[in-house]
């Protein structure tokens, strides 16, 4: 009987080299691609670049409307940013405009997810009816708005004061103006801004809570969590991306309001102690070198506030 013969076992090639020359190397992105970019570059180069850029330079200057005219503007340096700075008037149209901003977007949030996850929870009829009620107070135009909300709180024949004087008996408030007294003022300018902001939460967040698996949902039920304790840790957490973006937008967007404000004030408010940011801007058109200093001071605010803002997300993404 013979002996088999031994089959040779041959051993994988060991790696020669270094770890580094092992790591594959990054596809790099076809020329083409970044060409693609170059088209949107442009176009938001113009259309904003351009006038931040000039609006920038003329903060600097002396500019009014004899340089409209052809008049030579006179470089000044800071002198505007400092005439603006140390005015107490300005400061105070900036907290306004900072507490109004936070005051509106808390109180936006809040009405727009109590909404949102109340279209989550009812049937069909009644989920349709809610979208459609949002839709139309989300469309209709902003003048068009602004009118009925002038008819609700008219002195002499306003809904409002109708309804306070006669079902809840608060006879003074039969003939009062709303728009007389700046804390009135602005809470009538909150309630516009909030109906008007409301629907866009609404939709956003309720996009986002169609997102929550039922899967999870029906665990924690089983595991003896509550319905306030299934929102706040779950619900909340997964829609968490969601609530920030839409809080970063209206924090921008309750900054620089401005259409409701002026209407208001048009109506017979008084203008000096109910301006905010936008309407002091536009009150200093005639002086183009103040309000270009003033815009670039909200610009600066702004990045402020959203930059502060993105810093918490970023760190709430990490944890």
């Amino acid at each position: 009987m013979t002996r088999p013969r031994a089959t040779a076992v041959h051993a994988p090639p060991v790696p020669t080299g270094t770890g580094a020359d092992q790591v594959p190397r990054r596809r790099r992105r076809p020329l083409g691609v970044y060409l693609l970019l170059v088209p949107a570059t442009i176009a938001m180069a113009v259309g904003l670049g351009y006038p931040l850029a000039r609006q920038f330079v003329i903060s600097f200057q002396e500019y009014g409307l004899a340089q409209q005219f052809g008049r030579p503007a006179q470089w000044v340096g800071l002198r505007n940013y400092t005439k603006l700075l140390s005015d107490p008037y300005v400061w105070g149209v900036i907290g306004r405009s900072i507490a109004f901003c936070l005051v509106n977007a808390v109180v936006t949030m809040a009405i727009g997810m109590a909404l949102a996850v109340l279209m989550a929870k009812v049937g069909r009829a009644a989920r349709i009816t809610l979208q459609v009620g949002m839709l139309l107070a989300w469309g209709t135009p902003v003048l068009a708005t602004m009118t009925v909300w002038q008819w609700l709180f008219d002195t002499q024949h306003g809904v409002i004061n109708w309804l306070l004087a006669e079902p809840f008996g608060m006879t003074d408030m039969r003939y009062h103006s709303w728009l007389i007294q700046p804390l009135s003022f602005y809470f009538v300018a909150t309630v516009i801004v909030v109906w008007m902001s409301v629907p866009f939460v609404v939709f956003t967040v309720f996009a986002g809570l169609l997102q929550v698996p039922e899967e999870t949902m029906e665990a924690a039920e089983l595991d003896g969590a509550g319905g306030w304790q299934r929102f706040w840790l779950i619900t909340v957490p997964m829609v968490k991306p969601v609530l920030f973006v839409v809080g970063l937008l209206q924090v921008i967007w309750d900054l620089r309001v401005f259409t409701q404000i002026s209407v208001l004030q048009r109506a017979g408010a008084p203008t000096r102690e109910t301006h905010l940011l936008g309407t002091y801007i536009y009150s200093l058109a005639k002086e183009f070198s103040m309000a270009g200093a003033m815009a670039t001071i909200m610009l600066v605010m702004t990045l402020a506030l959203t930059g502060f803002y993105i810093h918490r997300m970023l760190r709430e993404e990490e944890l």
